[in-house]
């Protein structure tokens, strides 16, 4: 199957369309996986593992999609890097769908060898898709493009962020469509073509926040054949009345991300009588799924 395919089927196999972030800062860690940080990277990068190994055996039979933060575990430098590469297979194994969430680009090929490296069960990093930034124009889309398709991999390109400044290059108008726009038109274009048919969803997807509700309706039907990656929700303010306007009428199309409000569920009092930190993870996943599913 392609990876669009892959998508829906995961989607409806596990009947929600939750996306747990996951996204490690040490600080936040519970408090038996945190290590002295000077004992090295090494140490913590261990402790990222460990942390995200766990989270991904709590979520594994709940949620379709993992999207693990590429930033958090770079911080650490190469061991950081060799956790991060560990933390996608582990979650590859375990039946998951992975979203590197990286936001990588640049052009010709330099583009190519991200592509190379990130996207397909034979790369070097194994994720079945990558978060790509669009900014340095079309050609340096291209050759994700072409990777999805040489490797049944997909990729979501940034349309419309949940950031706060987004609207300082997104919302811009030129020749009467905002630089948002543009880049849905592209991703339209690309998501179409490898779509199975003009109802389904094809390996070409988006981001757009859930910060901004009317413009993801109107990204939403300006892309009927893209998948959408919708954060903000939760932590960043997005609600689930916001997020449904990114589905289509069978509850397809989107796949909505939590970080914080999930792996970090321990820390909220509204799960102060979970047994540990990971009953905590799986009571605030399945509360995600019921808030999505009554909206």
């Amino acid at each position: 199957m392609t990876f669009g395919e892959r998508l829906t089927h995961a989607v409806l196999n596990k009947k929600n369309p939750v996306c747990v972030g996951i996204d490690p800062r040490h600080d936040q860690l519970p408090a038996l996986l945190r290590v002295s940080p000077e004992l090295g990277f090494e140490a913590v990068a261990n402790a990222f593992e460990a942390f995200s190994f766990s989270i991904i055996d709590v979520v594994a039979s709940l949620v379709p999609v993992v999207k693990p933060q590429s930033a958090f575990f770079e911080e650490l430098g190469p061991q950081g890097v060799v956790a991060l590469e560990r933390v996608v297979r582990y979650a590859t194994s375990k039946g998951l769908i992975v979203i590197l969430d990286g936001k990588r680009n640049d052009i010709g090929t330099t583009a190519t060898a991200y592509a190379n490296a990130y996207l397909g069960k034979d790369s070097p990093f194994g994720a079945d898709s990558l978060t790509v930034s669009p900014y340095l124009g079309a050609d340096s889309l291209d050759p994700f493009v072409k990777r999805c398709n040489e490797s049944d991999a997909g990729i979501f390109v940034l349309v419309k962020t949940s950031n706060p400044g987004s609207g300082f290059m997104q919302d811009l108008v030129v020749e009467g469509k905002t630089i948002s726009e543009r880049v849905a038109d592209y991703v339209q274009s690309h998501a179409l073509k490898t779509a199975k048919d003009a109802t389904s969803y094809g390996s070409i997807g988006c981001v757009v926040g859930a910060t901004y509700p009317e413009q993801l309706t109107a990204m939403r039907n300006r892309m009927p054949n893209a998948w959408i990656l919708v954060p903000g929700y939760g932590a960043q303010g997005g609600a689930a009345r916001d997020v449904k306007h990114g589905m289509d009428e069978d509850g397809l199309g989107a796949v909505i991300n939590s970080s914080r409000g999930i792996i970090f569920a321990y820390e909220n009092p509204k799960y102060a009588a979970a047994t540990d930190w990971q009953d905590a993870v799986e009571r605030a996943t399945k509360d995600m799924i019921d808030q999505l599913a009554s909206a």
